[in-house]
């Protein structure tokens, strides 16, 4: 696998991929010719427009997978695919309804390097259940994409201890979801990001990560950190859910 996760494609007071895109572009050489899945947000022009113009200071070509004719015929005319945020149940439903989903799976098992930001980084984890989103549709399934075996939570925020908000923290969020599952959580914090190149993944970035497993407290991972074995491991999911 050639993956690259963003935790987040805006970052406050920078332009969209600004804070990641000397990284970005070193993942996409110029001339590169980008399949955008815009899916996670209801403009697909106007999203995919706007990461065209992100890009184009860098000779990247991005064309939106849903400009005309089959979306996963984009795939196979791509040097690589960058999956989009927004919300993720819309995300995951629409790569279901369009067969994208499968091709994806495949494009990427068979060397297609894979870029995510947010919603397209939950999307190569094995399942939807660490999304922050709110679930404003039902996809079939919550099986996302499986291109690494662990969980992955973008924009995770630390526990405010000056805040009144009596709601439960994102650290609570992710404690009740190893309850129920045995399985890895990277918590990956606003400006931060993994690579995954073959057998090795390595966190990069701005900002330190957090990993969660279950049975132990959560765990501090820094800025480049070799986070390998975390490819090796055998996800237990709860099978009710």
């Amino acid at each position: 696998m050639n993956l690259l996760l963003l935790s987040n494609s805006t970052q406050h007071g920078r332009d969209y991929l600004g804070h990641a895109l000397d990284t970005v572009t070193g993942f996409l050489p110029a001339g590169a010719r980008l399949a955008f899945v815009p899916y996670a947000l209801a403009d697909h022009d106007a999203y995919t427009a706007k990461v065209r113009g992100a890009l184009a200071g860098a000779g990247i070509d991005v064309r939106g997978v849903h400009e005309g004719g089959d979306p996963s015929a984009r795939l196979g005319e791509a040097d690589a695919v960058f999956v989009g945020g927004g919300n993720s149940f819309r995300l995951l439903s629409t790569l279901y309804r369009t067969g994208l989903r499968e091709a994806l799976i495949k494009a990427v098992g068979d060397g297609l390097p894979y870029m995510g930001a947010s919603a397209g980084t939950n999307m190569a984890a094995p399942s939807l259940r660490t999304t922050n989103d709110m679930p404003i549709v039902e996809p079939p399934s919550f099986e996302a994409l499986g291109l690494i075996p662990f969980q992955i939570n973008p924009h995770y925020l630390d526990p405010d201890p000056a805040s009144t908000h009596k709601g439960e923290t994102r650290e609570e969020r992710l404690t009740e979801f190893l309850e129920e599952n045995d399985v890895p959580v990277l918590g990956l914090r606003e400006g931060s990001w993994l690579r995954v190149e073959g057998d090795r993944a390595v966190t990069g970035g701005e900002r330190d990560a957090r990993l969660f497993r279950r049975g132990s407290a959560p765990r501090e991972i820094a800025s480049g950190s070799d986070v390998s074995e975390l490819l090796r491991i055998t996800a237990a999911f709860d099978a009710r859910a």
